[in-house]
C-alpha cells in the first residue's frame, strides 16, 4: 500500500524528527515515514493526518514531530502551534464538502483521560446534528463554594 503523505507545499524539509528510542510509537513511525498516514498538513515541527478510527469523516490528529508523551513534556510553542493548525484545519474541513456543522478539539493527557497513544496529539473532528459521538457523562453543576475551593487550590500552585 503506497504512503499517502502529501505535505503542504510550503513545509520544507523536516527539521525535527522522533528519536530512534521512540520508534515503538506509531506516531513516531508515521513521522519517520515507516508507517502510513493520510497527511493533510506538515511543517517543520508538526504533522496532521486522518485518524484511523474517525469519530466522523474529517477527524484529524495534530502531533509534534518530536516525541512528547503529554502536555507537561510539550514545547510551549509546539503546543500553541497545534491549536493554530487545528483552527486552520477546522476551516478547511468546513470548506471541503465533508459534513461539518461544528467542530470538537480534544486532547487526552494520560491513561485516566483516555490517552491510548502516548505521543501527545490533538484531535480535531467535525460534528453534526445526529452524529453518534457523545460528550455527556452525566455531570451535574457544582456549587459556587465547591468551585471557589477548586479555584483556590489551583491558584495556590500557579
Amino acid at each position: 500500500m503506497p504512503k499517502t503523505r502529501k505535505p503542504d507545499v510550503d513545509a520544507g524539509p523536516p527539521t525535527v524528527m522522533c528519536k530512534p528510542a521512540a520508534m515503538d510509537c506509531v506516531f513516531c513511525r508515521i513521522v519517520d515515514g515507516t508507517a502510513d498516514a493520510s497527511v493533510v498538513h506538515e511543517d517543520d515541527r508538526l504533522l496532521a493526518f486522518c485518524d484511523i478510527n474517525p469519530v466522523n469523516p474529517g477527524h484529524l490528529l495534530i502531533i509534534p514531530k518530536i516525541h512528547r508523551v503529554g502536555l507537561v513534556d510539550l514545547d510551549k510553542s509546539d503546543g500553541s502551534q497545534m491549536f493554530v493548525v487545528a483552527q486552520r484545519l477546522a476551516a478547511a474541513v468546513r470548506r471541503s464538502g465533508l459534513r461539518c456543522e461544528a467542530v470538537n478539539l480534544f486532547l487526552a493527557d494520560g491513561p485516566a483521560a483516555g490517552q491510548e497513544v502516548f505521543h501527545v496529539h490533538l484531535h480535531m473532528f467535525p460534528r453534526y446534528r445526529g452524529d453518534r459521538f457523545r460528550l455527556d457523562s452525566g455531570q451535574r453543576p457544582a456549587s459556587r463554594t465547591d468551585l471557589d475551593q477548586v479555584a483556590a487550590r489551583v491558584r495556590a500552585v500557579l
